[in-house]
This record gives C-alpha cells, sequence and structure tokens, in this order.
C-alpha cells in the first residue's frame, strides 16, 4: 500500500515539475530593468554617437532552407529579429544604422557588401545561426564569430580580428554559450569553413567586417530559446556591447600628408601621420606597396611614416598600411595608390 502511495506522490509531483517553465536563460544586469538599460546605453552613445555602422541579417527570401529539424526554428526569421533588435539598440545610442534588409527578401550576397560600401559605414555586422553537419548531431552548440583570412597573409586585416573579439566575448557571455574548441577565444578565420576562400561578404567587404554564428539551430537546447522574442533581444544585447566596447577604446588613425608627396629619379616618397594617444607601436606597422612588405622611415617625434620606393612601371601601384597602438588595438583599412603618369617626365598623384 505504501508503495503504490509513494508512487502516486511520486507520479504527482513529476507531472506538475513538467509544467514548470524553466529558464533557459539569464537576462543581463545591465538589459533586464528599462531604467537600467537606458542608463547603459546613455553611457556608450557617447562613444557611438555619429558612428555609422552596417548590419547585415543573413539569409532571407528565397533563401529560407536552414531550419531546425522540426521546421519550427527559420534561420533567416531568427537572423532578421537579432538584427532589427541591434538596430534598435545602436540607434538608441546615437548611430546611423544601414541594413541590408528589413523584411523577408532575396539580397545576393554582392549585393550586401555593394550596400554597405555605398554607405560609408565603418563597420559590417553579419548575423547568422549555425547547423551541426551531422544530422543525428542535436548536442552541438557555441557561439563563434568569424574574420577574412589568416594572420601573415596580405588579406589579413588586424583589425576585423579585434573586432570579432569584441563581439564574440560580449555575445558569448549574454548567451550562455561557449566558444567552441576549434578556439580559445571563440574567434575564427572563415578559412576554417571555406579554405583560401572564406565568407564572401567578408572577402568582399572593403570596411572592417565579421560574422556571428550566435549558436546552432540544431541543438536540442538552443532550440528551445531562438524563437523567444526576449532572448533575441539578449542576443542583440550582447552584439551591441562588443560593438560599444570596441569603439571606447582608442583607434590609431592614418593621414595622408599629400604636400610631402614627390616623384624626383623614378623614385617616390610619401608620408603619413600615425596618431593615437596611447602611442603607435611600431613592432606591428606594416607597409605593403604592390602586396610586397616595404621598409620605412619613422619619426618618433612627430610620428610620421615615409616611404621611398623606386618606381619603374608606370600606372596604378597599390599601397596598404598597417598599424597598432601600444595597447594592441588596430587601426582600420588603409588602402591607397599611387598614380603614376609617364612623359617626357614622370609624375605622381596619390588616389583612393
Amino acid at each position: 500500500m505504501y508503495k503504490v502511495l509513494f508512487i502516486a506522490i511520486a507520479v504527482i509531483y513529476l507531472s506538475g515539475c513538467s509544467a514548470v517553465e524553466f529558464p533557459f536563460y539569464e537576462t543581463p544586469p545591465d538589459w533586464k530593468e528599462d531604467t537600467v538599460r537606458s542608463k547603459t546605453i546613455k553611457k556608450y552613445s557617447e562613444f557611438l554617437k555619429g558612428r555609422k555602422i552596417f548590419v547585415d541579417p543573413g539569409h532571407g527570401g528565397e533563401d529560407r532552407k536552414n531550419k531546425s529539424r522540426d521546421g519550427k526554428i527559420i534561420e533567416a526569421e531568427v537572423n532578421l529579429r537579432v538584427a532589427l533588435y541591434l538596430k534598435e539598440y545602436l540607434e538608441m545610442a546615437g548611430a546611423e544604422v544601414y541594413m541590408s534588409r528589413t523584411s523577408d527578401i532575396t539580397v545576393p550576397l554582392q549585393k550586401r557588401v555593394e550596400l554597405a560600401d555605398s554607405t560609408q559605414a565603418e563597420l559590417f555586422i553579419s548575423i547568422h545561426h549555425n547547423a551541426s553537419s551531422s544530422s543525428d548531431d542535436n548536442y552541438t552548440n557555441y557561439t563563434s564569430t568569424f574574420y577574412h583570412a589568416l594572420p601573415g597573409q596580405y588579406e589579413y586585416e588586424p583589425c576585423n580580428n579585434g573586432l570579432a573579439k569584441y563581439i564574440q566575448r560580449d555575445l558569448s557571455y549574454v548567451m550562455g554559450n561557449p566558444g567552441g574548441l576549434g578556439s580559445f577565444d571563440g574567434t575564427y578565420s572563415d578559412y576554417v569553413i571555406y579554405p583560401g576562400e572564406g565568407f564572401y561578404v567578408l572577402r568582399k567587404s572593403k570596411i572592417p567586417a565579421i560574422l556571428v554564428e550566435c549558436g546552432f539551430h540544431t541543438s536540442r537546447l538552443e532550440i528551445l530559446r531562438l524563437n523567444d522574442d526576449t532572448f533575441n533581444k539578449i542576443q542583440a544585447w550582447g552584439i551591441f556591447r562588443g560593438i560599444a566596447k570596441y569603439f571606447m577604446t582608442s583607434i590609431p588613425q592614418i593621414t595622408f600628408l599629400p604636400e610631402t608627396l614627390s616623384c624626383v629619379n623614378d623614385t617616390i616618397e610619401a608620408s603619413f601621420k600615425l596618431s593615437d594617444k596611447y602611442g603607435i607601436d611600431l613592432t606591428k606597422t606594416v607597409v605593403y606597396i604592390n602586396k610586397m612588405k616595404k621598409k620605412f622611415d619613422y619619426d618618433t617625434l612627430n610620428n610620421v611614416l615615409t616611404i621611398k620606393e623606386r618606381i619603374e612601371p608606370c600606372g596604378e601601384i597599390p599601397v596598404r598600411i598597417i598599424c597598432a597602438n601600444k595597447k594592441g588595438k588596430h587601426s582600420f583599412p588603409y588602402h591607397k595608390k599611387f598614380v603614376v603618369y609617364c612623359g617626357e617626365k614622370k609624375h605622381v598623384f596619390f588616389s583612393d
């Protein structure tokens, strides 16, 4: 009798427990209360006001094939919701936000990059959700942020890696997700996915660009919250915080000094001002001419970098400069070109 009674009580207890809604996520302390959230946004507005950000919700329109296995989670829809909330937070902080799409429409990859470049935005943020390659894997779930190419390669822009670290840290934190086992900090080169090529939008972007894979829509636990509107707001909050903190720290500036440009005896000379409140780390300063590393002179008193290069052919000659401050923060991509004309006498000018 007692055994039967115990079983009955256990059944009732377990039935009651199954009806209880389990909180699958925590609300960040600086987000959960309206007053605190407003205070946080106001703090970040000092660094975001006037900044131009391009937000790219991945997929959409004809591209809606990425779904959870039960079909209830459609990646394109989740991407858009997170992106729209991110837009809202950024605009509340005074940033100008441009988007590749604001509804369920088809936007080709090439068009996304062209739109971003046309706005003269400072950052390109592409938002996605991942999927396991194995049909029977409902376990894998982590947050990852991608940058283009690998360190040491000409195509690699260190500032993209730096931006990825800032966004990954805060997004992963608010979601309560790890960064995966393939990286110590959750950031990855896009060559991990497409060796030697990377993601189209990162490869073609002319501005600092990253792509986030917020979580896996094939995970049996992640799907319990991806269609939760509150959780989507929290995801956007993590990306927002990462962007704000990126701009909170100084970014080195590179300025061409046109009055220094000369071409004498087929040798071009030009100088650039490198400025940052923390000072410039010359060990992380690199100059490329025609995609080849070149030596340079540096006036430490005036923070002026000077390049001298003998020019044989006429035409366009690409110049690229990378620098970092003494805190390790890298400059934005800096690409210019010499345009050399040949006639009775060679002459040159500098162009974007």
